[in-house]
């Protein structure tokens, strides 16, 4: 997408769950883990499985016995790391440094926010409270539409619950897929750096916005609103 030179202030920023507001590596990593134990096999160690994680039980299982969906197997093994992981998801996880702060200022500054994950909502419902992120304007499961990412589906039915139009909303994720899926949704893009983001380099993802820290994107929020207030002061 081609950003105009002044950016119409946001109204509602969505966010991805996993490697962007929160830190669910280790959990989802003890989960596969745990399948490997059972296998009497050594666990796969933390370094290869943490930037697998945004890809859910397909990276992790894919990471810890070399096996993609379609391979025999993989089904059993994805039920059993979901069963796993369901009972010990909250044990380790928690925002990320930075996250609490970014939206109590998207708040102040009178913007909605809101959560878009491929997670299935078996685990955003009870995730959701005990990482403190209750307060979410809406929650939009990857079960939700029917259409997970790269899908628009979740990302506009996100805006639609905000009651805001998506031209005026920003999705922040890290991973290619969370660009494409926001790109379809006519939305502005920011692909975080904090986040897992995987093998792939993020500059290559054709987001509107490559940004470090959740503090560097609470600054770019400010900026693009004064710019949009300063520009129609003057119009």
């Amino acid at each position: 997408m081609t950003l105009p030179t002044v950016l119409p202030a946001p109204r509602a920023i969505l966010f991805d769950l996993d490697g962007t507001l929160a830190d669910t590596a280790p959990d989802l990593a003890a989960a596969v883990n745990w399948l490997r134990t059972e296998r009497g096999l050594p666990p796969t160690p933390y370094s290869v499985l943490r930037p697998t994680a945004s890809a859910g039980a397909r990276g992790m299982i894919g990471a810890a016995f070399g096996l993609a969906p379609g391979d025999e197997g993989y089904e059993e093994l994805r039920m059993q790391w979901f069963d796993r992981y369901q009972e010990t998801m909250a044990v380790h996880s928690s925002l990320f440094g930075g996250i609490t702060e970014l939206l109590y200022g998207i708040e102040q500054a009178g913007m909605a926010w809101g959560i878009v994950t491929n997670k299935p909502a078996r685990f955003t419902d009870p995730l959701i409270p005990q990482i403190g992120l209750s307060h979410a304007g809406c929650v939009i499961s990857g079960d939700t539409t029917g259409f997970p990412k790269p899908h628009p589906a979740p990302l506009l039915e996100g805006a639609r619950r905000l009651g805001v139009d998506p031209t005026h909303c920003w999705y922040v994720g890290d991973d290619k897929r969370d660009i494409e899926a926001g790109h379809a949704a006519g939305m502005v893009t920011v692909a975080c750096n904090w986040g897992y983001c995987g093998a792939i380099e993020p500059s290559t993802w054709g987001a509107d916005f490559l940004l470090d820290t959740p503090t560097d994107l609470l600054q770019t929020l400010r900026t693009v609103v004064d710019t949009a207030r300063a520009t129609a002061s003057a119009a």
